[in-house]
């Protein structure tokens, strides 16, 4: 039996913007990005990664947990991973998250530009795939098993997939936030003609927790 391909505490402006415009080192999420993750950062999950006691319970929290439990695999975009652009200068530049990053897991990462893969801490591994979107997710489903993929973004990773009609869950946290301009999620895409309904939509203070699934 194979695990499920997710999407999973992914966060939108209700306008449907997942990264604000002009991502850089000093804004990774795009300007006014850190907005739609409100709800996050003050989760015991989140305060976790970067160990930290405390933080919120509650439904965020319970969101927050399963947007990283129990996946077997990720996937990220080359720019989820890092502000370089072209080919790797060299081999310094590891990710945003520092030794131990979040993932505990093989992750995959799309690029056009070969790499040798990198050995981090607590079980993350960063491999590079050059050869596209399927080949990424046939490596991690693979490695997976039975266990979940998570697609982990960014917004144009996350397009492809849906696109391809190659996600079976999507939860979305849409913050409260206009945003006006960025990524935006849902430019051309007609998620019913994809096959895919709300299954179940949660409202906190500093969100609205929206489950989509394939009908």
């Amino acid at each position: 039996m194979m695990g499920r391909v997710r999407v999973a505490g992914f966060s939108l402006s209700l306008d449907g913007f997942g990264a604000g415009p002009e991502q850089s080192l000093q804004d990774p999420l795009g300007k006014r990005g850190p907005e739609l993750h409100r709800w996050f950062f003050g989760t015991k999950t989140f305060r976790a990664m970067f160990g930290k006691d405390g933080g919120a319970e509650g439904v965020d929290e319970a969101f927050a947990h399963r947007s990283m439990d129990g996946f077997g695999a990720f996937i990220l975009g080359r720019n989820m991973f890092g502000p370089v652009r072209g080919e790797w200068p060299d081999d310094s530049w590891k990710g945003w998250w520092g030794d131990n990053p979040p993932y505990h897991a093989p992750t995959f990462i799309l690029t056009h530009h070969a790499r040798a893969p990198i050995v981090m801490e607590g079980g993350t591994t960063f491999h590079f795939v050059t050869d596209g979107m399927h080949a990424a997710l046939e490596r991690a489903r693979d490695v997976a098993g039975v266990r979940d993929v998570k697609i982990g973004g960014g917004v144009s990773t996350v397009r492809q997939y849906l696109r391809a009609g190659l996600i079976d869950e999507l939860h979305f946290a849409f913050s409260p936030v206009l945003l006006g301009r960025g990524e935006a999620m849902f430019a051309g895409l007609d998620l019913p003609a994809l096959g895919y309904r709300v299954i179940e939509s949660t409202a906190t203070e500093l969100a609205t927790h929206v489950t989509i699934g394939r009908t």
